[in-house]
């Protein structure tokens, strides 16, 4: 036994009975580690009662001489490679063939280990979503200096959850490892499967000291646990790798057309942009004055337009759905509606291609889509519709008493008012009874009243002689996935529309009239086309998934705050 061993076993009898009192699974695990690097810091290990397996298999990694935590040094003789490049550069390699010229190093998480005998085990690990059997023939293994107690060591040590890679035996006297990648040779085995062929030992780059669960279902340990649910449940990751895919796609389309990317304030005196609530804070620099987080990069872009950036784009927060929602908003000067919706549809066309490819593909969890892009999209004309289905005649939504002539019609249909029943908001709920259902497939709601755009430039429509936005929404499933419209430049109209905006505020929503963009408008705004895209919405569609709980990484904001919460308490997940 080594001089390490003994000084840390009588520790280990010590501190027994204080295992259960640790306050999260964070401080448990770099505990562990530190015990490896200096004898005291086991004094300070101590799970919770959920840590009895842990102690377990804590004391038999200890006691089996292997360095658990070692640096990971780069073998400059040995090729190391991803899992993802291994697989793609040997897939023609026959079965029985071996590349008896080529060794490499390969890393990964263990997620099944085989023992066929006590010479042979088949190890498959897991490295970014990719899998790769290893073969371990003591055999061949043996030509590197490794013993055959080494090798069964390996065998009793091992466990699905450990993070392995290869060893180098210093000496033969000598029973301490270094990783160096399992070391092997690409190999097919006779039943076609794409093997590396271990030529070392391989060993622990870091343990996992809980059970390594099989699947995760429980909906509320899923939110706890995240880094467990994306390792046992393809389908989780696989959403967050779609979601990666989409947004470098929509970057990639932009960019090829010469927008610029910018990133605009997060925080200012005023929110901006859209209808909402504004989350406020405060600063330490001015403590006096309240900064709110903006609802939309919308007026900070036309900013940047009125200063010479004639297309740029912004991929980031959006606080009017969740404080963690992504959104798309791109600007371009001499774009029409008819324009931005040509350009919609070429995108979602294109993403709807590589969504399919990857489902096809290395995404396989994911169901396909089957949404049909086909364009041209459908068009619903926001009067024409609603008037059509509710057989009755909206009133001239200009005039002082349309409120009250909406509320009329709602009392004759035996609709529900919406709280705070502003005229937008009556019309937003006729929206949605009337028209959102009809959108399954992608289709175009255009033609909205004009004080459901105040951004937007409006004009008198020929067929019905209503007042309406230059604005066209695109709903799929029934729900709004990009909005976009002519942007109002004419500072007067602007300002007129901001007044109208202000008299329709509900109780919960704050609207300001912004002086500064007004001002801005001022030094000659060209026409410009804008739009928006609501990026976890789309991830949503196109990868199947009802809630958007699971586009986000973590979760929403309930989610986040809740995992804190828990923080300490007991993690058990079985």
């Amino acid at each position: 036994m080594s001089s390490l061993q003994q000084c840390l076993r009588p520790s280990l009898r010590l501190l027994s009975s204080r295992i259960a009192s640790a306050t999260s699974s964070y401080r448990r695990f770099y505990a562990v580690a530190r015990v490896l690097e200096r004898t005291e810091a086991y004094a300070n290990h101590k799970p919770d009662n959920a840590g009895d397996s842990m102690r377990t298999r804590t004391e038999a990694l200890l006691s089996s001489g292997l360095e658990l935590y070692p640096r990971f040094p780069q073998d400059k003789d040995v090729r190391s490679m991803s899992c993802r490049g291994f697989l793609e550069i040997y897939e023609s390699l026959e079965p029985g063939e071996t590349e008896e010229e080529v060794e490499m190093s390969l890393q990964g998480r263990v997620t099944s280990i085989r023992i066929g005998s006590s010479g042979l085990a088949f190890i498959d690990i897991v490295q970014d979503g990719q899998f790769v059997q290893s073969v371990c023939v003591y055999g061949r293994i043996e030509q590197s200096g490794a013993s055959k107690s080494q090798f069964r060591n390996l065998l009793r040590q091992i466990r699905r959850g450990d993070n392995y890679s290869a060893v180098r035996v210093i000496s033969p006297d000598d029973t301490r490892l270094i990783s160096t990648g399992i070391k092997g040779k690409p190999h097919r085995t006779e039943r076609g499967q794409l093997s590396l062929m271990a030529t070392q030992l391989p060993t622990m780059q870091s343990p996992c000291l809980h059970e390594f669960p099989t699947e995760l279902q429980n909906r509320e340990a899923r939110i706890r646990n995240r880094h467990l649910d994306l390792q046992v449940n393809p389908r989780a990751a696989h959403i967050l790798r779609l979601r990666s895919s989409i947004v470098t796609n929509i970057r990639s389309f932009l960019e090829r057309r010469g927008y610029t990317e910018v990133q605009t304030p997060i925080l200012a005196n005023s929110a901006g942009g859209a209808i909402a609530r504004a989350f406020e804070t405060s600063a330490s620099e001015f403590p006096e004055r309240h900064i709110k987080l903006r609802t939309a990069p919308e007026l900070w872009l036309k900013r940047l337009v009125l200063g010479g950036f004639e297309k740029v784009f912004e991929l980031g927060i959006d606080k009017t759905h969740n404080p963690e929602f992504t959104t798309c908003e791109f600007y371009a000067v001499y774009l029409s509606l008819e324009g931005l919706i040509d350009r919609t549809e070429r995108l979602l066309s294109k993403l709807s291609q590589v969504t399919n490819d990857l489902i096809c593909g290395p995404l396989a969890s994911l169901p396909v889509c089957e949404i049909d892009f086909a364009t041209p999209y459908r068009r619903l004309d926001f009067f024409k519709e609603i008037e059509s289905a509710m057989k009755l005649e909206l009133p001239d939504l200009t005039r002082p008493d349309a409120e009250a002539e909406l509320i009329k019609i709602y009392e004759q249909l035996n609709m529900r008012l919406p709280s705070a029943p502003t005229l937008t908001r009556l019309l937003d709920r006729l929206s949605a009874e009337f028209l959102e259902p009809l959108c399954q497939n992608p289709t175009w709601i255009v033609n909205h009243p004009e004080c459901l755009a105040p951004l937007s430039k409006s004009y008198i429509d020929p067929q019905t002689q209503r007042r309406v936005s230059a604005r066209a929404e695109l709903f799929i499933k029934g729900k709004e996935v990009i909005n976009t419209y002519e942007e109002e430049n004419s500072p007067f109209e602007q300002r007129r529309k901001f007044q109208d905006q202000v008299k329709y505020r509900a109780d919960e929503s704050e609207t300001d009239i912004d002086e500064n963009y007004l001002q801005a408008l001022e030094w000659g705004l060209p026409p410009t086309g804008g739009w928006g895209c609501g990026v976890d919405r789309l991830v949503m569609l196109l990868s199947g998934t009802d809630r958007i709980n699971d586009v986000l990484p973590f979760g929403n904001l309930r989610n986040v705050v809740s995992r804190s919460v828990t923080e300490g308490k007991n993690l058990s997940i079985l």
